[in-house]
């Protein structure tokens, strides 16, 4: 199947996980590689990198569980952890060997947890302003972490202003208004407000300290990719980053914050097609 960005985006296929049950999908055609989502986003985040990568590869999208189209578990916490495991349990449904891993933000964390902790075969890894090393809980969660109650009782049109703010940083351009509605609108209204507080709840750096401990590990290709700009996860992190896994590279997208993929999609685009071993076609 070919990506159509023209239509509303949204995962066709739903796949039940011990997680809970995940919105997914496969476009393309070659060989396997899964793209990873972070917080607060979903597979939306994707949707300009997707299509490209298409032309050559089999490309599988997936909301984590509790975002996008995902449901969670009962009594899961949408944790680094949790991902991780389900990243794993996705892999062998899809029967996938050693598909390439690519994974942003959290999704970048969740992609190294699944190869080095849940043993998850890799042919290779990108891993884009991934929340790997401490800190990479932000202030702005770090402050709702500690106050969660006061959060969870204000009104929603309040918290909604707050959280429109802090997406506001996740780019170094101002996202289009029906992009941005795409993100925030997930987060909307009570239920929205709740969701994003249960996933704050549950963002623990103890999720990556063993995969810190063991990115010395890792011995298949691995590519670090970080916004120029990022304001959540500072470009220095990228260095720390590639300098912690044997023979790994590094590129800096010029003009790009945290939500590379927004700021710079063809960029992005070309840079993991080159990494994953295809030409990108240009954009239409």
């Amino acid at each position: 199947m070919t990506v159509d960005v023209t239509r509303p985006w949204g995962l066709r296929d739903r796949v039940r996980t011990s997680t809970g049950e995940i919105a997914a999908d496969v476009f393309g055609a070659g060989p396997p590689v899964v793209l990873v989502h972070g917080t607060p986003s979903w597979s939306y985040l994707w949707r300009e990198i997707a299509a490209p990568l298409a032309e050559a590869h089999t490309v599988y999208l997936w909301d984590l569980p509790g975002y996008g189209d995902s449901s969670l578990a009962d009594g899961a916490s949408a944790s680094i952890a949790l991902h991780a495991r389900t990243l794993a349990e996705l892999v062998a449904y899809w029967e996938l060997d050693a598909p390439a891993l690519v994974g942003h933000d959290i999704g970048g964390g969740a992609v190294l947890r699944a190869h080095l902790i849940e043993k998850v075969p890799a042919s290779s890894i990108a891993v884009l302003d991934a929340a790997v090393l401490s800190p990479w809980v932000t202030p702005v969660v770090q402050h709702m972490q500690r106050h969660l109650e006061v959060y969870r009782s204000m009104p929603s049109h309040v918290f909604g202003e707050i959280i429109a703010g802090h997406v506001r940083t996740a780019t170094h351009l101002e996202l289009p208004e029906p992009v941005r509605a795409a993100y925030l609108d997930r987060f909307a209204g009570r239920d929205g407000q709740q969701r994003w507080l249960d996933h704050v709840a549950h963002f623990s750096e103890d999720d990556t300290a063993d995969v810190v401990g063991a990115l010395g590990e890792i011995a298949v290709p691995t590519h670090v990719i970080w916004g120029e700009h990022d304001q959540w996860l500072p470009r220095r992190t990228a260095t720390e980053l590639a300098g912690a896994i044997p023979g790994a590279r590094r590129t800096i997208i010029p003009g790009a914050g945290h939500f590379l993929t927004e700021d710079a999609p063809a960029e992005v685009a070309a840079v993991l097609a080159e990494w994953l071993g295809s030409p990108c076609p240009p954009r239409q």
